[in-house]
């Protein structure tokens, strides 16, 4: 073996660790937000736990992103921390699926059709179709598809340049001499984790514990506890994963590296004390590809079903490893983590975004209470409240630029622009009930009161008010245009009775049935709810703008107003919302 075959092994070290990595986000990406959505649904049975898990990382191959993603998930307050446990089992399973696919290249046969099996035979076709598909498909999930497939045969390129550079090894006395010193089950162990941690995936070192196999100088006591080192190796990225979050997300980390060291420790001390006792001969057999591929499978899979009935107590000892409670906060914030899944981040952001637009709803109506009845307790929560939609503008829009720079596709990009709209109208409605907050303050403070006619138009319009946000607010989290669509009618209306309002708001002035002080507080009341709605039609025609790829909002508000049902509506609202007769 000389220089030139290091260099063709590092360089298929560099394709096979590359075509993993695009395979599996492109994997994540094209799963898109189901995988934050099934992973939501998890209930409290280890066993449905188990079987997602695996299932997922079966989906995205990459046990590393599902425990990356998880940590993210619990640091955000999204899953508890018993909930991962199962899903963290399944995921070392659904992780096996790798070593079976790379073990397809070790098939011999003079057969067409077996060799058509074999992957370094039909990869560069399916590197073919994947170009196509990423340079004449329009749609997204197809260029997705093309950029899997274009992945996977980068992937089996990568591992047929190792094997070649490898394949001298069999003929030099040195690597078989090496090969003997792993033949201690503990230097294995160590060489094993200590290699996966540095590349970082465990099914990546599988595959290269593959490869040299094919020299046919591994033997299963050799491949055995270089495997089990693995599967505690693939913890660092846990490790890593957990600095700088909560407690909890921390036991995420400690859990994922308990389940394995524990794993690894108990097989060990069985296997090998089963080899004490009955001399276990095929340690000494030379081991292929597909044997590797099953003493992965045999390995996850026994050391799941031994401590899946034990999840309540790899939590206990998570807990006792990172002490102490969280620190109470008054609303969890998203993880940098989930970044790395952009799709489960943007359908989280979506939920953020939602609790933000309840808490803006929440201050107009807390202030609106202000009006009639006056508490310092209420002011206390609505500035507690302007407070925390502040918060969530400056966190949640920077979270979601970051987003927008991580390769997300056309329709969530869509979506990352209706929200940086949305979050910008709730914190202006904020802004808004503030100042309504502050109205009711003058009055209570200079024990001014409104006319009766006064009064009675203000519940006409805080009706139609409590309309719209109802349907604005309610069309943003259920992503409807149909909803939407009611909105600008209703806007409209409020534009009228306003202006109606003030015409006999100037009557009473002139009549002396109002002062000139209270007029003003009158006026800001008008101009603050009238911004209000405005905020309002903004989110509902951001909403209408995603769905129907509109670009122009005052175009589309133009074409509404044409059109006989927004006449129609606003004809039924002008007439459910009548002034009282002056």
């Amino acid at each position: 073996m000389d220089i030139f075959s290091v260099f063709t092994l590092c360089g298929g070290l560099a394709f096979f660790l590359y075509g993993m990595t695009t395979m599996s986000k492109s994997l994540e990406k094209m799963a898109g937000g189901r995988l934050e959505q099934m992973l939501k649904r998890m209930t409290a049975s280890p066993l449905k736990s188990l079987l997602l898990g695996a299932g997922i990382t079966i989906a995205i191959q990459s046990s590393s992103a599902m425990t990356v993603m998880l940590v993210g998930l619990v640091n955000s307050g999204v899953m508890e921390l018993g909930q991962t446990i199962g899903v963290i089992m399944g995921s070392n399973i659904g992780t096996t699926l790798t070593a079976w696919i790379l073990a397809m290249t070790g098939i011999e046969s003079e057969n067409v059709f077996v060799n058509l099996l074999k992957p370094e035979n039909f990869s560069p076709l399916l590197a073919l179709a994947g170009i196509i598909l990423i340079m004449g498909s329009k749609k997204q999930r197809r260029r997705d598809m093309g950029r899997i497939m274009v992945g996977f045969s980068i992937l089996m390129y990568g591992m047929e340049l190792m094997k070649q550079a490898v394949s001298p090894l069999a003929d030099m006395p040195e690597f078989s001499s090496l090969l003997t010193a792993f033949n201690n089950p503990l230097l294995g162990v160590l060489v094993g984790a200590v290699f996966t941690g540095v590349i970082q995936s465990s099914a990546a070192s599988v595959g290269i514990l593959q490869a040299l196999a094919l020299t046919g100088s591994i033997t299963y006591g050799i491949a055995i506890p270089v495997i089990m080192g693995q599967n505690i190796g693939t913890c660092v990225t846990a490790l890593i994963s957990s600095i700088g979050v909560n407690r909890n997300a921390r036991r995420v980390a400690v859990i994922h590296i308990s389940f394995n060291i524990i794993g690894s420790a108990v097989c060990l001390l069985l296997f090998y004390g089963g080899d004490i006792l009955f001399h276990f001969q095929f340690l000494n057999y030379t081991v292929g590809a597909l044997g590797i591929a099953a003493c992965h499978t045999i390995f996850n899979v026994f050391t799941t079903l031994m401590l899946l009935p034990f999840s309540r107590q790899l939590e206990k000892l998570a807990r006792a490893v990172i002490r102490g409670e969280n620190k109470a906060e008054e609303f969890a914030f998203l993880d940098p983590l989930l970044l790395h899944t952009p799709s489960v981040a943007i359908s989280e952001c979506v939920a953020m975004s939602n609790r933000m637009g309840e808490v803006a709803r929440e201050n107009v109506h807390l202030a609106l209470c202000q009006l009639s009845d006056y508490s310092n307790a209420r002011e206390s929560e609505i500035l507690a409240n302007e407070d925390k939609l502040d918060i969530y503008e400056d966190r949640l829009g920077s979270y979601l630029v970051q987003i927008s720079q991580h390769g997300v596709s056309m329709n969530d990009i869509r979506t990352v622009s209706r929200l940086l709209h949305a979050i910008g109208d709730f914190e202006r409605i904020g802004d808004h009930a503030l100042n309504l907050q502050e109205s009711a303050q003058e009055l209570h403070e200079k024990e001014l009161h409104f006319s009766e006619p006064a009064n009675e138009e203000l519940q006409v319009l805080l009706a139609a008010m409590d309309e719209i946000m109802e349907k604005a607010f309610g069309s943003f989290q259920q992503d409807s245009a149909a909803m939407a669509v009611e909105v600008e009618p209703l806007e409209e209306t409020i534009d009228r009775l306003i202006e109606e309002i003030r015409m006999q708001h100037i009557r009473r002035l002139q009549t002396g049935a109002c002062t000139i002080q209270l007029g003003f507080v009158f006026n800001d009341l008008l101009t603050n709810l009238e911004r209000v709605s405005d905020h309002c039609s903004n989110i509902a025609v951001s909403i209408i703008e995603e769905q129907g790829d509109q670009v122009d909002r005052h175009t589309y508000i133009n074409e509404l107003k044409e059109e006989s049902a927004f006449n129609m509506r606003l004809k039924d609202n002008l007439q459910k919302y009548q002034l009282p007769k002056g």
